[in-house]
């Protein structure tokens, strides 16, 4: 008995270690799994904006190419060999009203003129000469006492003959007049040169062309509207409205304002588009006080933006959110509602919409590639106070998991220290 019991005392402290173990292992496979919770199917989250119609003056867009309202090309009214020709007139030279663009030689029409002018005098002449008959012939014919004198004798046919001679001469000298004018090429208005047609020394005839001239007055920019469109404007057939022009030059965008002048009346055959006629004054900026900015050189593309008629009750969009002519709108139940919308004008990046929204409606800024009628879906102010309180759910949760998981080792093994206790003290109280 006291050998077994030397045994047991000896080999005790291996049972106790054993045991110490026996009970971690225990305790570690008792440990339950975390609670899984089940993935719930959450909405989509959209973006809102509240609807607020307001009256909108809806602009129409244009385009079109400025050019000239008045262009001539200069033709020669007499012959004879170019004398002189203008440094301006050249190609895109600028020349004003009244200058002289080419001489042509003027030797023989200053001679016509000399010749006019000395045919004149012996017309008058001859004139006073029979008024001077005349006068003889009444005295002579004063005692006549057979009735009236006849009008040959007093020499009336021929005093009516002069005088037709004299305005003969007058027309001939206005005409040699005209002529020798005639012979210097002037500007008809301020214009610039588009083309020059002769060279010095050169030989025209009557209806030679000479060049073409462009006036820098007025420019003249067709532009194409749809005839719908037309409705929005103050008047269809008075169009008298403020255009703004723009275009791209010299590397940044230029903008001038010009004014609808008239509607040319008729619909082009070929692109069924009704077009009005827009004119900026000074294009070229040649006035002192308009010389700001870079002129709208003719030939210029421009785009324009022609102001409409004011319209109310108009609700503005961006263009993407519209969608087979309807838009989403978000219910008071959160659900989403297709609802078709009367789209009276867009452009690149805009709708707009009359008579079908009406004040408050909340639109979906956010689109789904499954939106449809019906479908629940969290608003994104909504959102947020869901998020932030679950946050700090899960939070909290996780803290509690956190500390259990970091006590856990230590309650196992504080346990198994307490069993191996126990463990030793029964086996004293035996021994």
């Amino acid at each position: 008995m006291a050998t077994l019991t030397l045994i047991f005392r000896r080999l005790s402290p291996l049972l106790i270690i054993a045991l110490a173990f026996i009970g971690a292992a225990l305790l570690m496979s008792s440990k339950q799994e975390p609670e899984k919770k089940s993935a719930e199917a959450k909405p989509p989250v959209v973006t809102v904006m509240a609807v607020e119609p307001q009256n909108f003056t809806l602009d129409l867009n244009s385009y079109g190419v400025a050019s000239p309202k008045n262009k001539t090309q200069l033709v020669s009214e007499v012959q004879g060999r170019i004398l002189s020709i203008a440094d301006e007139f050249v190609a895109g030279g600028v020349v004003k009203q009244g200058q002289a663009l080419a001489v042509i030689e003027p030797s023989d029409y200053q001679a016509d003129l000399m010749q006019a002018q000395a045919g004149l005098a012996q017309a008058e002449a001859a004139l006073n000469e029979e008024i001077a008959r005349g006068a003889v012939a009444k005295i002579e014919f004063k005692d006549y006492n057979n009735g009236l004198p006849p009008e040959l004798g007093l020499r009336i046919p021929q005093l009516k003959k002069e005088q037709a001679n004299v305005k003969s001469a007058q027309a001939a000298l206005k005409r040699a007049e005209r002529n020798l004018e005639r012979t210097t090429i002037r500007a008809p208005f301020d214009s610039l040169v588009r083309s020059r047609q002769v060279d010095l020394g050169q030989y025209v005839t009557m209806g030679n062309l000479l060049g073409e001239l462009y006036d820098t007055s007025v420019a003249e920019i067709r532009l194409p509207l749809a005839n719908e469109e037309l409705a929005y404007l103050e008047s269809i057939d008075n169009p008298n409205t403020q255009v703004v022009l723009k275009a791209n030059l010299a590397g940044k965008t230029v903008h001038w304002t010009g004014k609808i002048v008239r509607s040319e009346g008729v619909i082009d055959p070929n692109n069924r588009m009704v077009y009005l006629v827009a004119e900026v004054p000074d294009p070229y900026q040649r006035l002192r006080d308009n010389q700001h900015g870079l002129p709208l050189k003719f030939g210029t593309f421009v785009n324009a933006s022609i102001t409409g008629r004011e319209v109310g009750g108009i609700v503005k969009l961006p263009r993407h959110l519209l969608k087979n002519q309807t838009i989403a709108l978000v219910s008071s139940d959160n659900t989403i509602e297709m609802r078709s919308v009367n789209v009276v004008r867009q452009d690149l990046d805009s709708i707009y919409i009359k008579d079908s929204l009406q004040l408050g409606d909340r639109v979906s800024l956010t689109l789904l590639n499954d939106m449809n009628t019906g479908l629940l879906v969290t608003v994104a102010t909504d959102k947020k106070g869901k998020k932030d309180k679950q946050h700090a759910e899960v939070s909290s949760g996780s803290e509690s998991d956190t500390k259990a998981k970091a006590n856990a080792p230590a309650e196992a093994k504080s346990k198994a220290e307490s069993n191996a206790t126990n463990i030793a003290v029964a086996v004293d109280n035996q021994g």
